[in-house]
């Protein structure tokens, strides 16, 4: 699993910053989370291609929607025809509508709004699904949860091969696929020789929030989190009042979910030049990895086993 960040600015873009956009590619599952305005200009700067079906909206803020309009004309230019799916808030399927057609144009491919509530599966996949889970902003928000299910476990070719005598061949599949085979007059067990499921990954995005419950309890043991961090503490009184989190809340929030990696994003603009501030004072909470996101930066989203 790769994460890309496309824009890592809060409210507006800047010089090295552009707004809110995720690109995650899962085995070849392409996935945009949030679409600011220039996303498909930071999509092509960063070589994540344009392959993708799903839009993942956390909520309707210009500076995390105002890049699809462009997008989808982007998408018709080049002759798609296969159709995409935008999920967006409950409630704002007719705001996005407006928003695509603003220009007066309507894509020649399908295009798909879907309304999402809390703990809505959105998208569920063979070996993953996509929830949409509580945040707490000053409109209706959601975020997303990416959680793979879990895997088969190692199997012991030294065992099955060594000490049962079963020569490597189709038997292995079957019991690695938990299926129990016949050898030298006796029934193996698939627990015999392969061990126990193996997690898979999980990856959180928050999108714009205050800290909160749902976050931590929707977050425990993931691999990676990406929370807002607008601002530092010498801004606390006003990440409230705007409903963000500061980056020693968002340090909070990963301490007590317990997960791997935590990134911060949704930078103020007053820290150009000084983000690093976010990042120290969410290390003095946070005893895992501590990122602070940069537009192009890549996070390869490694399996717990693979440390």
């Amino acid at each position: 699993m790769r994460v890309t960040f496309l824009g890592t600015s809060g409210a507006i873009p800047t010089v090295q910053r552009n707004t809110s956009g995720i690109f995650v590619n899962r085995d070849g599952d392409y996935l945009l989370f949030d679409c600011g305005e220039g996303t498909q200009r930071q999509m092509m700067r960063y070589g994540t291609g344009f392959g993708i079906d799903h839009v993942f909206l956390t909520h309707l803020h210009g500076d995390h929607v105002l890049g699809i309009p462009g997008l989808l004309q982007t998408f018709d230019f080049n002759d798609r025809e296969e159709p995409v799916a935008i999920h967006t808030p409950a409630g704002t399927r007719s705001n996005v509508t407006q928003l695509i057609e603003a220009t007066g144009t309507t894509p020649s491919y399908p295009v798909r709004i879907n309304e999402v509530s809390t703990g809505d599966t959105v998208l569920n996949r063979p070996e993953y699904e996509i929830r949409a889970i509580e945040t707490d902003h000053r409109c209706t928000a959601v975020g997303y949860v990416l959680a793979e299910d879990d895997r088969k476990g190692e199997f012991d070719r030294e065992k099955a091969e060594e000490k049962l005598g079963i020569p490597p061949g189709p038997k292995y599949s079957k019991l690695h696929r938990g299926e129990p085979v016949e050898h030298d007059g006796r029934m193996v067990q698939p627990d015999e020789v392969v061990g126990p499921p193996r997690p898979g990954r999980t990856f959180v995005y928050t999108g714009d929030t205050l800290p909160t419950q749902s976050v931590i309890e929707a977050s425990e043991g993931a691999d990676l989190l990406v929370h807002d961090a607008t601002f530092a503490e010498d801004r606390r009184d006003r990440a409230q009042a705007t409903a963000h989190s500061t980056a020693r809340d968002a340090a909070e929030v990963a301490q007590q979910a317990g997960v791997r990696t935590l990134a911060l994003t949704h930078i103020s603009t007053r820290y150009a030049g000084q983000a690093d501030t976010l990042a120290a004072e969410a290390r003095e909470t946070f005893d895992g990895e501590v990122v602070l996101a940069e537009d192009g930066m890549e996070r390869h989203v490694q399996f717990p086993d693979n440390e």
